[in-house]
């Protein structure tokens, strides 16, 4: 089973830009491109929280999990 986050489809979702996105959770713009691709194997649990604050949103709206 593999973990996927979600946070490209919902930033397209919302017409916000990875570099946008950046500047709004003080975050390096290469860790935001890391988890949009999908390339990075760990993250921080306030990480996680920075962005769910930023989105408005729960955690199960970030993350989903593939067989």
């Amino acid at each position: 089973m593999k973990i996927k986050i979600k946070l490209q489809q919902i930033l397209d979702e919302r017409n916000i830009s990875q570099r946008q996105f950046s500047i709004m959770v003080n975050m390096r713009p290469g860790t935001i491109n890391a988890l949009c691709r999908g390339t990075t194997d760990r993250i921080y649990i306030s990480t996680l929280e920075q962005i769910c604050i930023a989105l408005n949103i729960h955690i199960h709206e970030l993350i989903d999990m593939e067989d």
